[in-house]
């Protein structure tokens, strides 16, 4: 049996369809798993308080980055024992072509992760829009008064402009809308198509 490994990460805006996006394309493409990068956030006490009084979650060092990267490369020496651990089984062929989804909202400001992506894609809503999802949804800890203008859309717009200088390859854009993410028509199967001229 003859295996490949492909590596597509999943990054942009806060509340921009990152989740949504990763865990259609999982659906679709055999032998894929999802790695997320929120679940590598440091104990709520360790991470650091700007001025302003606001919780700095925004900043790699609000993240086990080295724990992401070792569970990243746990599935990179063997994908098909990881997806066999981690995920549904499936049936084994000829050729495998192993996914894993690295999804998140800093993964392109990370170089050592950003490095071993195949194909990337950074999803981007409006402002206002961004807003409004972000309000409709409940944090824990929750976002305090403020925090939104105060510290989530500044740091998005400052990391944005650190990830493109860390890019060595094509990074795709996507402009995401609730009925794209919802239904699939467009934004679902743009990296699908993409991903599958790789095999």
């Amino acid at each position: 049996m003859y295996t490949l490994t492909l590596v597509v990460g999943i990054g942009g805006v806060t509340n921009g369809g990152k989740s949504t996006l990763a865990t259609n394309l999982q659906k679709k493409l055999p032998h894929s798993c999802i790695i997320a990068q929120d679940t590598f956030f440091k104990d709520d006490s360790v991470v650091p308080v700007d001025s302003n009084g606001f919780k700095q979650y925004d900043l790699l060092d609000a993240l086990h980055m080295d724990k992401m990267m070792e569970e990243i490369y746990s599935w990179w020496r063997d994908p098909q024992s990881y997806h066999q651990s981690t995920c549904a089984t499936t049936e084994a062929g000829r050729t495998e072509v192993f996914v894993v989804i690295v999804e998140g909202f800093l993964i392109f400001n990370h170089r050592p992760l950003n490095e071993l992506m195949n194909k990337k894609y950074f999803l981007e809503i409006p402002y206002d829009e961004c807003q409004n999802r972000r309000c409709s949804r409940v944090y824990t800890p929750p976002d305090p008064p403020g925090y939104f203008d105060g510290h989530v859309w500044p740091m998005y717009l400052k990391n944005r402009q650190e990830m493109q200088l860390c890019q060595t390859q094509s990074l795709s854009f996507i402009i995401s809308s609730k009925a794209q993410i919802s239904f699939g028509r467009d934004i679902r199967y743009i990296p699908i198509h993409n991903i599958i001229l790789l095999y």
